[in-house]
C-alpha cells in the first residue's frame, strides 16, 4: 500500500511539472547572451514609436493584450491574412487594433541586430512595458522565451476577448478563463489610463446610460453623435497620454468612457478596489506590473513549440 502512495505522489508531482512547465521556461535573462543589446533596441524604437504618436504606446498595450487572450502569448494576432490563411486581425475585436507597423520596425531592427534569435510574441510582450513605461507608468521584468505560433483563430479573438459593451460577470468571469481573479481583471483595465475610444463603442453609454455625469455625456457627444462618426475619438480618460490614476478618478465620478469601464464603479464588487486605486496610484502601479507579468504568461509556446518568425506578419 505504501508503495502504491509513493507511485501515486510520484506521479503527481510529474503531472505537475509537465503542466508548469512551458511558464518555468520563461525567464527575464533569456537573451542575455543571444542578444544582449535587446532591451535597448526596443525601448528605443518605441521611444521613436511615441515621439511621432503618443497613442501608439495605447495601441501596441491592447494588441497585446488581445494576443494574450486568443491561445496565450504567441503572436498570434499579428499574422496577416492569405489565401490560404485566416488570421485574428479581421476579428470584430481586431478590427480597430494599430501598431503593426512599430512592431515590424522593432522586428527589423532586431533582426538586424540578432538574426533568427528573437521572437515576435517576446518582441511584442515587451514593446507593452515599454509604451507603459515610456508614458510614466510602472516597469517590470518580461519574463522571456516564448515562441511564436505557426496558427491563429479568428473565432476564438471574436468569443474570447472582452469589449467595450461587457457588463461586470461578463468581465470577471472571461478574465478567469485565462486564469486571472476580479483584482487583475480591475487593475488591468487600468491599461485604459492611456489612449482614445471610437465613438461605435460608446455612443450607447452616453446616450442612453444613467450612470454617467450628465457635463461628461454633453462633453462626449459634442464629438460622438447618434448616427455617424463612428470612428471620432475621445480620450479614454482625461490625460490620455500619461500612465497614471486618473482612469479610477474618473470611474468614482462615473466618467468612464465605455460601459465595460464605469461597470467596475457601480454598486458592485470591485467599487471599494477602484476607490482605492483612485487614491493610491503606486498600489496600482504596483499591482499594474504584477498582473502584466502574469497575464505575459498565459500559456506560452516555448522549447521546440511554434517557430521563431523571420517577419512577425507570415510564418516561415
Amino acid at each position: 500500500m505504501a508503495s502504491l502512495t509513493h507511485f501515486f505522489l510520484i506521479a503527481l508531482s510529474v503531472l505537475s511539472l509537465l503542466a508548469t512547465s512551458s511558464n518555468a521556461q520563461l525567464s527575464p535573462n533569456f537573451y542575455a547572451r543571444s542578444c544582449p543589446n535587446l532591451q535597448t533596441i526596443i525601448r528605443s524604437t518605441m521611444w521613436q514609436a511615441l515621439a511621432r504618436e503618443a497613442r501608439l504606446g495605447a495601441s501596441i498595450l491592447r494588441l497585446f493584450f488581445h494576443d494574450c487572450f486568443v491561445n496565450g502569448c504567441d503572436a498570434g494576432i499579428l499574422l496577416d491574412d492569405t489565401g490560404s490563411f485566416t488570421g485574428e486581425k479581421n476579428a470584430g475585436p481586431n478590427l480597430s487594433a494599430r501598431g503593426y507597423e512599430v512592431i515590424d520596425a522593432i522586428k527589423t531592427n532586431v533582426e538586424a541586430a540578432c538574426k533568427g534569435t528573437v521572437s515576435c510574441a517576446d518582441i511584442l510582450a515587451l514593446a507593452a512595458r515599454d509604451g507603459v513605461s515610456l508614458l510614466g507608468g510602472p516597469s517590470w521584468a518580461v519574463p522571456l522565451g516564448r515562441r511564436d505560433a505557426r496558427t491563429a483563430s479568428q473565432s476564438k479573438a471574436n468569443s474570447e476577448i472582452p469589449g467595450p459593451s461587457s457588463d461586470l460577470s461578463t468581465l470577471i468571469s472571461m478574465f478567469a478563463a485565462k486564469g486571472l481573479t476580479a483584482r487583475e481583471m480591475t487593475v488591468l483595465s487600468g491599461a485604459h489610463s492611456i489612449g482614445q475610444g471610437q465613438c461605435n463603442f460608446f455612443r450607447d453609454r452616453i446616450y442612453n446610460e444613467k450612470n454617467i455625469d450628465p457635463s461628461f455625456a454633453t462633453t462626449r457627444r459634442a464629438t460622438c453623435p447618434r448616427t455617424g462618426g463612428d470612428t471620432n475619438l475621445a480620450p479614454l480618460d482625461p490625460t490620455p497620454n500619461t500612465f497614471d490614476n486618473n482612469y479610477y478618478k474618473d470611474l468614482v465620478a462615473q466618467r468612464g468612457l465605455f460601459h465595460s469601464d464605469q461597470v467596475l464603479f457601480n454598486g458592485g464588487s470591485q467599487d471599494a478596489l477602484v476607490r482605492t486605486y483612485s487614491t493610491n496610484s503606486a498600489l496600482f502601479f504596483r499591482d499594474f506590473a504584477s498582473a502584466m507579468v502574469k497575464m505575459s504568461s498565459i500559456t506560452p509556446l516555448t522549447g521546440s513549440q511554434g517557430e521563431i518568425r523571420k517577419n512577425c506578419r507570415a510564418v516561415n
